[in-house]
C-alpha cells in the first residue's frame, strides 16, 4: 500500500472527466459511466478525509452540462440525489462540511431540497470541507462576483484580491495547491479561474471510474516533489 506523500496540498480541485468514454469502451451507457464516477467519488473523499486534506472541490456539474442529452442530465441529478442521501451519515461522522459553489438554486426542487439538507445537517464539520461545482463557470463566477461589488457601492479606489474574494464561491477557503483532470484531456474547462492562478496540474490518462486510491497517491507524490514558485525565480526561492 502507498504511504502518505510528504506535503500535501491544502485543497485539492479535481476535474472528473472520462465517465461516458469509460462506458463506452465497456458497451455500456453513459449513465453505468456516471454511475462508476459516483463511486470513484466516494473513494476520493474518503481518502483525502483519511489523509487530512482539509479542502476538497469536485467539478460536478457545469453550466454547459445542461446541453447534454435531457435524459443524461436527469441520471446526474439522480446520482447525486442518491449520492448525498447515501452519504449524509458518513459526512456527519467523518466532519466533512458540504458547500455548493455554482448556482444551485436553478436546480430542480428535489435536488435544492436535498441539498439544502445536507449542507444544513453538516454544517458543523471542522475536518474537511467537502465543494460541490454545481451548476459553476469559474467566468461566470467572476462576473457575478463584481456585479455583487457594484452592488454594494464598492470603492474601486479601495478594492484589492481580498475583498474580490470575499464574493467569490470559496470565500474563507485557500486557493486550490493542486488540480487533477483525468481522462488524458489538458484543459481546464472554465473551473476556478481565478482561484487557480498559482496552483500545480496534474493530467492523466486513467479515466476518472478508474481513477482509484493509488492513482490519488501517485498525483499526490508528483505534487509533492515539485519546487512551487508562486511567481518567483530560482535565486528569490533560494534566498527565502
Amino acid at each position: 500500500m502507498s504511504g502518505t506523500p510528504p506535503a500535501l496540498p491544502r485543497h485539492l480541485a479535481v476535474i472528473m472527466d472520462g465517465n461516458g468514454r469509460w462506458a463506452q469502451r465497456r458497451g455500456l451507457s453513459r449513465s453505468e459511466g456516471h454511475k462508476a464516477g459516483t463511486s470513484s467519488a466516494k473513494r476520493l473523499v474518503t481518502r483525502c478525509r483519511e489523509l487530512g486534506i482539509p479542502h476538497l472541490s469536485l467539478y460536478t456539474f457545469s453550466k454547459e452540462n445542461w446541453g447534454r442529452p435531457q435524459d443524461e442530465v436527469t441520471t446526474l441529478f439522480d446520482l447525486l440525489v442518491l449520492f448525498l442521501n447515501r452519504e449524509l451519515a458518513s459526512l456527519v461522522e467523518q466532519g466533512i462540511r458540504l458547500n455548493v459553489l455554482g448556482e444551485w438554486e436553478e436546480f430542480p426542487f428535489a435536488v435544492r431540497q436535498v441539498l439544502k439538507l445536507v449542507m444544513n445537517r453538516t454544517a458543523e464539520g471542522t475536518a474537511m470541507t467537502l465543494n460541490l461545482a454545481l451548476n459553476y463557470s469559474g467566468r461566470a463566477e467572476i462576473l457575478r462576483a463584481c456585479k455583487r461589488l457594484l452592488e454594494q457601492g464598492a470603492d474601486p479606489a479601495a478594492l484589492d484580491e481580498a475583498r474580490f474574494e470575499r464574493e467569490l464561491f470559496t470565500a474563507g477557503q485557500p486557493d486550490p495547491d493542486l488540480v487533477i483532470r483525468t481522462s488524458g484531456e489538458v484543459r481546464i474547462s472554465n473551473f476556478l479561474l481565478w482561484q487557480s492562478a498559482y496552483a500545480e496540474y496534474y493530467f492523466t490518462d486513467v479515466p476518472w471510474p478508474d481513477f482509484d486510491q493509488a492513482e490519488l497517491d501517485k498525483a499526490l507524490a508528483e505534487f509533492s516533489a515539485r519546487q512551487r514558485r508562486f511567481g518567483l525565480t530560482g535565486e528569490q526561492i533560494s534566498a527565502l
